[in-house]
């Protein structure tokens, strides 16, 4: 009989599945106020993008 080797998969293992619930995010929350944490109520409409020189790169002949 000849013995037929198996090749390991390649594939990343996958992260594990998002768990967090209303309840828990509400007790970090909490737990965040509790010890002396403060939220800030942020404008609709403004963004933290700070604009400054693009980091974009362009490749072309000289």
């Amino acid at each position: 009989m000849v013995a037929m080797r198996v090749k390991a998969s390649n594939s990343k293992p996958k992260p594990a599945p998002a768990v967090e619930t209303s309840a828990s995010i509400d007790a970090q929350i909490a737990a965040f106020l509790n010890s002396g944490g403060e939220i800030q109520q942020i404008a609709k409409g403004v963004s933290g993008q700070i604009y400054g020189a693009s980091k974009q790169i362009t490749i072309g002949k000289k």
